[in-house]
């Protein structure tokens, strides 16, 4: 196998983040800009980030290998990725920016006006930060196995090395522009391939997309076990993606980058049109695939189908070229999220963790983030090379469900009811956390589960678990009325009121 192309779109690709990375250096003097960019990002620039770092491993190669082995019902993967910026538009993006947090721990203690649940808050984070993170180095060992054949463990150690050198060295300011250029690198990755091998299937004759298992000409599978468990699988990954995307830390953070709420909500704008143009690409190597790459679905291969498709289709150079061009999209998409994922995780470990050892002040804030960074990256890396055999979209959206169970009921109860109080917050959090916590645990200790119910609950946990959160927030929070805290009326009156109107009012 050749493996010149993959190695000289590594290479490139790991030269331009950091030169891009480098740069970005010029910007970065303060706290504020490590931590937040100083609040100066613009909605076109911060969309493209958000898109750099949303588009993650299991959005450029999860999606094509789902669609290979299950047909067209996994396309509720992006589709649900997508439709949570929605979400987030409507109800989440400009209070989240008026608060004027730096972080979901920040929001929820102004919020309840409790440490106990910042701290339960920063932990969730953590927890979140790293179960996504997992797939990210996984990712990364998978492609450069498949493109260049070095051993899993090189992947994940040259991700989190690229990873902890931008992160530390710059912050959010820099990361900012490296995510930005990471977007259009995966966007033109995907599309001017896709191009060629659509031309190339058009032309020589092909049959259409049949059933990758081999039980005939079936596109569409039914998603889960088929039945009833297929039909509950299916509304728990709606409800997953769609408010899971609220409560991702990486995501959340970028909002607070934008100079007001207005701002943020244009944001979220691009960022749907960016999306919705992105996952119009990956369903259709997956179609592709099921014509000319069914023995990857016979074999488990799945998530490595896009990498190895344009080599199979087309020979020569350029097939190679091809194969360079996806590697290289690949390859930043692991280094955008895991840039993303690593600001969140390290922000949040530099102010309630590492910030206890080193002072605040001055330059002392600055180590207490890189020490942050530090943590970030190793921990999820480290347990990668200990488990590399996680399906990347799987375990991505078990994610997801812990965030739409955690920091969604939080969020939308927090922001638009007033009666929201810490105990309610914390048992919420706690019922939210412990029930999608312990799916994910079982989940990741036997991937192999059966088909009944058990398994399928647990495989899949946000149908129950999220309307557990948001029960179990909402009772406990009426149930304890009186601590509703004192500054709730003028912190409320501060999300929902625009800054052009404050501004008048000055």
């Amino acid at each position: 196998m050749n493996y010149a192309p993959g190695v000289v779109a590594v290479v490139l690709v790991t030269l331009a983040t950091l030169a891009v990375g480098t740069w970005g250096l010029r910007f970065s003097r303060t706290t504020s800009d490590f931590y937040v960019a100083s609040r100066t990002v613009r909605p076109a620039l911060n969309a493209s980030a958000i898109g750099g770092e949303y588009l993650s491993a299991a959005s450029f190669l999860g999606v094509a290998g789902l669609v290979l082995v299950f047909g067209a019902d996994m396309l509720w993967y992006p589709v649900g990725w997508t439709a949570g910026y929605l979400v987030l538009l409507v109800l989440v993006a400009a209070p989240l920016r008026r608060s004027g947090a730096y972080t979901l721990s920040d929001f929820a203690e102004a919020r309840t006006g409790s440490t106990h649940v910042r701290t339960l808050c920063s932990v969730m984070v953590v927890a979140i930060g790293w179960l996504y993170l997992l797939p990210q180095f996984q990712g990364a060992g998978v492609t450069l196995q498949a493109t260049v054949g070095a051993p899993t463990w090189v992947g994940s150690v040259v991700v989190g090395a690229v990873v902890l050198i931008n992160v530390s060295s710059g912050g959010m300011r820099s990361i900012t522009f490296v995510q930005a250029f990471q977007y259009w690198l995966k966007l033109t990755a995907l599309l001017l391939p896709a191009a060629i091998l659509v031309a190339v299937w058009a032309g020589d004759g092909a049959p259409h997309p049949v059933d990758a298992g081999g039980g005939g000409d079936l596109w569409s599978l039914p998603l889960g076990s088929g039945g009833g468990a297929g039909l509950y699988t299916t509304y728990s990954l709606i409800i997953a993606t769609f408010l899971g995307t609220m409560g991702l830390p990486h995501v959340v953070v970028r909002f607070y980058t934008n100079p007001d709420g207005r701002a943020a909500r244009r944001t979220t704008l691009v960022v749907l049109a960016l999306l919705g143009l992105f996952y119009l690409l990956p369903p259709i190597y997956g179609a592709l695939g099921r014509v000319y790459a069914a023995e990857l679905a016979a074999s488990g291969r799945t998530d490595v189908l896009i990498l190895e498709l344009p080599g199979l289709m087309i020979s020569g150079v350029l097939g190679d070229v091809l194969t360079g061009l996806v590697t290289a999209g690949a390859f930043a998409a692991f280094l955008s999220t895991s840039s993303g994922l690593a600001i969140a995780v390290g922000g949040v470990l530099s102010q309630d963790v590492t910030a206890r050892v080193v002072s605040k002040r001055g330059p002392s804030g600055i180590t207490a983030f890189r020490l942050g960074a530090v943590l970030a990256i190793v921990v999820p890396c480290v347990a990668a090379l200990v488990a590399p055999d996680l399906a990347v979209a799987r375990v991505v959206g078990l994610a997801f469900a812990v965030a739409a169970s955690t920091f969604c009921p939080l969020l939308l109860l927090g922001i638009w009811w007033r009666g929201l109080t810490a105990p309610g917050a914390i048992a919420g959090l706690a019922v939210g956390g412990l029930g999608s916590g312990f799916a994910v645990a079982w989940t990741l200790v036997d991937p192999a589960a059966g088909a009944g119910w058990l398994d399928v609950l647990l495989g899949q946990p946000a149908a129950w678990s999220c309307p557990a959160a948001f029960l179990t927030m909402y009772a406990v929070s009426r149930a304890t009325r009186d601590q509703v805290p004192a500054h709730v009326r003028r912190f409320m009156v501060r999300l929902h009121t625009p800054e052009a109107v404050e501004l008048d009012r000055g």
